[in-house]
C-alpha cells in the first residue's frame, strides 16, 4: 500500500485561499450585519467584525476605503457592505475584505440599550444624588473576574497608594448569559455583610456582547439600590454601560478605580504633617498675640491705679440718687395735691342726703305695691266668682235636675235616632242615676219606620 502524501498546513491553507479567491461568487458578496468590536483608529485600517443572531465573520476594511465613508461607523449599528471574502493565511481564518458600507439601521443589542438606557433614564436612576465615596477607606469590595487583569491592577494599585486598606474580592462571572445574576447575588451580598465602605465593579475592554451583562436591568437596579457606594469600571474609556450610568462614581480603567477609591498615603502624611505645622504656628501666633494684649493691660492705668476705673460711677451713683429723691417729693407732692382734691369733692357729694331720698322712695313704692295687690286680688276674686256662677248655669247636672237627660249605647252617646236599631239595649242617664232600656219602636219625623 502506497504511503500517502501528508500536507502541511501553509499548503492546505493555500489551496483553501486560491479556492476562495477564485469562486465567483465570493469575489462580489453583498452582506447585512451587526458591527461588532470596533475600535476606530484614525488614519489606519480598521478591524471588527460582523454578525447576527447566530454566526459572526471578521472585516477588515483598508484606509482608503474607510476615508470614503460619509459616515462613522459604531459598535452595534447595522450595515450593508460589500466586499470579497478570502483566507487570512496566518491564522487560517476567513474574512471579508469590504469596499463599501452603509447603514442600515440599528443592531437589535445596541437597540435594546437604547431602550433600557431611555426607561432607567425616565426612572431618575441615571441622575439621583450618588453616594459620596469614604475618603480614607478601611475595606474595598471588588466584584470581577479572579482570573483577569482588572484585580491584579487593582492590588497593584492599592498597594502603591493606600497599602493598609482591606481588599475582599468576591468572584464573579462578567461574561456570559450568568454574570448578570451573580453580579446582582455578589452586589447583595457585600450590602448584607455591611462593613465595606467602596465597592469596585470591574471587568476588562470587550465587544458590546462581551460587555452585555452590565448592560441588563438587574444589574442596573442592584446598583442603585446598594447602600455602599459603587464605583463601576466597565471596558475602556470609550465604552459606556447602563453600570457606568447608574454607578454612584465612573472610572475609565481599573486602575483608574483603584486611584478614585483610595487616597495616596504618603501624600496624605505629609499633608497631616503640613496641616499638623500649620496648627502649631496658628497656636503659636495666637498665644503670642495674647501675650501682647496681657502686657498691654498690665501697663494700662486701670492696673497703675485701679480707683481710676470706679471713680466715673461713683459719682454717678450720687448723681443718680440725687435725682431720685427730687423725682419722689415731686410725686409724693402730686399725690397729695390729687388726695386734697378728692375729698373736697367726695365731701361735696356726700352720700347721706341721698340715702335719705332713696329710703322714702322705696316707702312709697311699697305702699303703691300693697295698694295695686289689693286691688288685684279683689278684681281676680270677683272675675272667679262671675265664671263660677257661669259654669253653674251651663252643667248638664242641672239642666237634668229640670227633668232631661241622655241615651248611650256601648259606651256612645246616642245623637239621632238612625243610630238605633230595634232589640238593641240603650241606657238612660238621668239626674240621680241611670236604667236600661231596649228599643221597641222607632220613629223619624213623626213617622213611625216599624
Amino acid at each position: 500500500m502506497a504511503k500517502p502524501d501528508y500536507l502541511t498546513v501553509t499548503a492546505l491553507t493555500q489551496y483553501i485561499k486560491r479556492k476562495f479567491d477564485v469562486d465567483p461568487y465570493l469575489g462580489r458578496v453583498y452582506l447585512v450585519g451587526e458591527i461588532s468590536n470596533l475600535r476606530v483608529r484614525p488614519h489606519a485600517h480598521q478591524y471588527f467584525s460582523l454578525k447576527d443572531d447566530h454566526a459572526k465573520i471578521n472585516a477588515i476594511m483598508f484606509r482608503s476605503a474607510f476615508e470614503k465613508l460619509k459616515f462613522t461607523p459604531e459598535t452595534g449599528m447595522k450595515v450593508l457592505v460589500t466586499g470579497r471574502l478570502s483566507v487570512y493565511e496566518p491564522s487560517g481564518s476567513y474574512q471579508i475584505y469590504i469596499d463599501s458600507m452603509q447603514p442600515d439601521g440599528v443592531g437589535a443589542l445596541y437597540q435594546a440599550f437604547e431602550q433600557l438606557k431611555k426607561k432607567l433614564s425616565a426612572e431618575g436612576l441615571f441622575t439621583a444624588p450618588k453616594q459620596p465615596l469614604v475618603r480614607f477607606p478601611k475595606r474595598i469590595a471588588v466584584i470581577t473576574s479572579p482570573s483577569g487583569a482588572v484585580i491584579r491592577d487593582i492590588i497593584t494599585t492599592t498597594r502603591r497608594r493606600f497599602p493598609i486598606v482591606q481588599l475582599v474580592l468576591f468572584p464573579a462571572q462578567v461574561q456570559g448569559t450568568e454574570a448578570a445574576g451573580e453580579l446582582v447575588k455578589r452586589i447583595k451580598q457585600v450590602n448584607e455583610i455591611g462593613d465595606f465602605d467602596t465597592i469596585i465593579l470591574g471587568r476588562g475592554g470587550g465587544s458590546i456582547e462581551d460587555l452585555w451583562p452590565f448592560n441588563e436591568e438587574q444589574v442596573a437596579r442592584a446598583i442603585f439600590a446598594s447602600q455602599i457606594p459603587i464605583i463601576s469600571s466597565v471596558g475602556h474609556e470609550t465604552d459606556t454601560t447602563i453600570a457606568d450610568l447608574v454607578a454612584d462614581v465612573r472610572a475609565a480603567t481599573p486602575t483608574a478605580a483603584a486611584e478614585l477609591a483610595t487616597p495616596v498615603l504618603s501624600e496624605e502624611v505629609l499633608h497631616l504633617a503640613q496641616r499638623r505645622t500649620r496648627i502649631l504656628n496658628a497656636f503659636l501666633n495666637l498665644i503670642k498675640k495674647d501675650q501682647q494684649a496681657l502686657r498691654r493691660l498690665q501697663h494700662s492705668y486701670v492696673f497703675q491705679d485701679p480707683r481710676r476705673l470706679y471713680e466715673g460711677y461713683v459719682q454717678n451713683v450720687d448723681f443718680l440718687n440725687d435725682k431720685l429723691k427730687q423725682t419722689m417729693n415731686a410725686m409724693l407732692n402730686q399725690y397729695r395735691n390729687l388726695f386734697a382734691d378728692r375729698k373736697q369733692k367726695l365731701f361735696l357729694n356726700s352720700p347721706a342726703g341721698q340715702i335719705q331720698r332713696e329710703k322714702q322712695t322705696v316707702v312709697n313704692l311699697q305702699q303703691r305695691l300693697a295698694r295695686g295687690v289689693n286691688i288685684t286680688v279683689k278684681t281676680k276674686a270677683e272675675r272667679l266668682q262671675h265664671t263660677i256662677a257661669a259654669l253653674d248655669y251651663l252643667s248638664p247636672l242641672k239642666i237634668m235636675g229640670r227633668g232631661y237627660s241622655y241615651v248611650t249605647q256601648e259606651d256612645r252617646v246616642v245623637k239621632k235616632v238612625s243610630e238605633l236599631r230595634i232589640g238593641t239595649a240603650i241606657e238612660l242617664h238621668l239626674n240621680d242615676g241611670t236604667a236600661t232600656a231596649k228599643i221597641t219602636d222607632i220613629k223619624q219625623g213623626g213617622r213611625n219606620d216599624g
